[in-house]
């Protein structure tokens, strides 16, 4: 981030000056740093100019927004962005006549710009944000989907007694997967395989118990 040493005859005047050169509406928005309170000095003499440093202060809403504008922009998207900053977490919110092309493949797209998002709002920023992208409640849809398919195949896997190996899917995805078995009697999940082709797994726990 731009870090700026002003001088002048006053903080006051330092801090003016800051505001123009980083261009930003007023001093609110800038963290400022005194190095040298200045003096006037006796009789006009030996007076000391005040030092400053300067730089713009990190808003994540307004960088995540700002780097969404652009890369839509140059996609020629018309896109609503809302955001919500939520303790350690930022939530994003797209809008927009046509999302489907911004979700992809089982939310594929809409994962990558997630990851671009993530890297932008948290390059040298701490402490770290968890950054959640979604549109037109993408997300939620998906978890339900994702719900429902660990339920039936685990009652394919209890009836069965064979494993059943997933597609490979993300880590987000794994741990709805898990998370939704973790409480099942009788089988048990795992991951296998190296990213991004990482996949569950969903096996018995014991292959005596069921036939």
């Amino acid at each position: 981030m731009q870090e700026i040493t002003v001088s002048a005859k006053t903080e006051e005047k330092a801090v003016e000056e800051a505001v123009v050169k980083l261009n930003v509406a007023s001093a609110d928005e800038l963290e400022i740093e005194v190095i040298e309170k200045g003096s006037k000095g006796f009789l006009g003499f030996g007076g000391k100019d005040a030092v400053i440093k300067a730089k713009i202060k990190f808003d994540p809403e307004k960088t995540a927004k700002k780097f969404l504008r652009e890369m839509f922009a140059a996609m020629g998207i018309v896109v609503e962005i809302d955001t919500e900053l939520k303790e350690k977490q930022l939530l994003i919110n797209l809008k927009g006549s046509d999302m489907g092309i911004l979700i992809g493949k089982r939310g594929q797209t809409l994962d990558s710009i997630q990851y671009l998002v993530n890297l932008v709002v948290n390059k040298g920023n701490a402490p770290y944000l968890s950054i959640t992208l979604d549109t037109e409640n993408y997300r939620q849809r998906r978890k339900e989907t994702l719900e429902s398919l660990a339920y039936n195949l685990a009652k394919k896997v209890k009836q069965t007694g064979r494993k059943v190996v997933l597609e490979p899917m993300n880590p987000y995805e794994r741990r709805i997967i898990h998370s939704s078995l973790q409480n099942n009697r009788y089988v048990t999940t795992y991951s296998e395989g190296e990213e991004p082709f990482r996949n569950v797994v969903i096996a018995l726990k014991d292959k005596d118990r069921e036939k």
